[in-house]
């Protein structure tokens, strides 16, 4: 499951990144802009444009490094 993770991330960089949870059958609309086909699915964005999109669940450590925040 990624939520716990991604709550353990927010944590972690609290300040330096934000984390935000898409329920996509609550917000269908949403999702179909994200063109959400699959999830998990995160989608990276940099002042508001998306830069990277990941599909399927992932650890900590990996998703740090798909962020650049790992040493």
């Amino acid at each position: 499951m990624v939520a716990p993770i991604l709550e353990q991330l927010a944590k972690k960089y609290n300040g330096k990144i934000t984390v935000a949870k898409l329920n996509v059958d609550e917000n269908p609309d949403i999702a179909q802009r994200l063109e959400a086909r699959s999830i998990p699915l995160m989608v990276y964005f940099k002042n508001g444009v998306p830069v990277q999109r990941l599909v399927g669940a992932m650890g900590l450590s990996e998703i740090e490094r798909s962020l650049g925040l790992s040493a």
